[in-house]
C-alpha cells in the first residue's frame, strides 16, 4: 500500500495517524526525538497490523536531524509515498519577555522542518510523478494568538502555494488545521486545558481521519468540524482590526481555538 513517514509520530496526533495508516496496511516511518519510544510504538503497531515500520530517532528541530529524515525521503527503495509534517510545539510562553531559544527552536521544529522536509519529498515525488503531503497546521493559523499561531499561520499559507506549483505533477500537498483535540500538547506547554470549553474539543482519530481523508480527496485545506470550519471561514473574512480584538494573544485562554 506504500510507504508513509511521519514526524512527532509518539504522541498526540501524529501517533494516530500512524495507526490509521497502520490499519490501512501503509508501511511506516516513524519519527521522533526518543529511540525507547520509538521502538515501543513500533512494536505495538507491527503486532496489532502486521505492517513493516522503520524508525529513525531524530530531532528534525536540528540540522543533523533533519539531514537524516532528508536521506529516507530521497531514497529510491521503499520510497515515501506520504509526508506528514506533524512535529510540533508551542511555547507557551508571551514574546515579550519570553525566552528566545524556544521561540527559534519552535520555528525550527514548525517551519524550517516543513520547508526543508516538504522540498526534500516533493522533489523526490515528482519524479516518480506520484505522492502526497501532508502538513499539520491549526485553526490557530486564522488568528493572531501569538508566535504558535504565526508559525500555523506560515504552515499553511506555504501549504496552499505548494499545492498551486504542484499541480498536474501527480502529487499533493494538503493543510490539516485541527482545533482543541486532547493530546500531551497543552500538559507540555503547561497549559491547562480546563481553561477551554468541553464543546470545543475534537476526538483525535476524528482529526486523523479527516487529514486521511483530504489527502485521498486531493483536498488543499481541511478544517475537521463543522464548528472549526465555521470558525476558520468567519476570522478568513472578518477586518483584521477585528481578528485582532476577539483572537488576540490575550484572548488564547478565553477562545476555543
Amino acid at each position: 500500500m506504500g510507504t508513509a513517514l511521519v514526524t512527532g509520530a509518539t504522541s498526540g496526533i501524529g501517533l494516530e495517524i500512524a495507526w490509521q495508516l497502520a490499519a490501512a496496511q501503509h508501511r511506516l516511518v516513524l519519527v521522533a526525538r526518543s529511540l525507547d519510544r520509538l521502538e515501543m510504538v513500533a512494536e505495538q503497531i507491527r503486532a496489532a497490523a502486521g505492517v513493516e515500520v522503520e524508525v529513525l530517532a531524530a530531532d528534525v528541530g536540528t540540522v543533523e536531524g533533519r539531514d537524516v529524515v532528508v536521506e529516507r525521503l530521497r531514497r529510491a527503495e521503499r520510497p515515501v509515498g506520504l509526508l506528514v509534517n506533524n512535529a510540533g510545539f508551542t511555547p507557551g510562553q508571551s514574546f515579550v519577555g519570553g525566552d528566545l531559544a524556544l521561540e527559534e527552536e519552535a520555528l525550527d521544529v514548525m517551519v524550517r522542518a516543513v520547508l526543508v522536509l516538504s522540498k526534500a519529498a516533493a522533489e523526490a515525488m515528482v519524479e516518480r510523478g506520484r505522492g502526497a503531503i501532508l502538513n499539520v497546521s491549526s485553526v490557530s493559523a486564522f488568528t493572531v494568538m501569538g508566535t504558535y499561531a504565526a508559525a500555523k499561520a506560515w504552515v499553511l499559507t506555504f501549504t496552499e502555494a505548494l499545492a498551486a506549483e504542484l499541480r498536474g505533477t501527480g502529487v499533493t500537498a494538503t493543510a490539516l488545521c485541527p482545533g482543541l483535540v486532547r493530546t500531551e500538547f497543552h500538559d507540555r506547554a503547561g497549559l491547562d486545558a480546563a481553561a477551554w470549553p468541553e464543546a470545543g474539543w475534537v476526538d483525535i482519530d476524528r482529526v486523523a481521519a479527516a487529514g486521511l481523508r483530504a489527502v485521498r480527496r486531493g483536498d488543499v485545506v481541511v478544517v475537521p468540524s463543522l464548528r472549526y470550519a465555521t470558525l476558520a471561514t468567519v476570522l478568513r473574512h472578518a477586518p483584521r482590526a477585528l481578528v485582532r480584538a476577539v483572537a488576540g494573544p490575550g484572548t488564547s485562554r478565553r477562545a476555543i481555538v
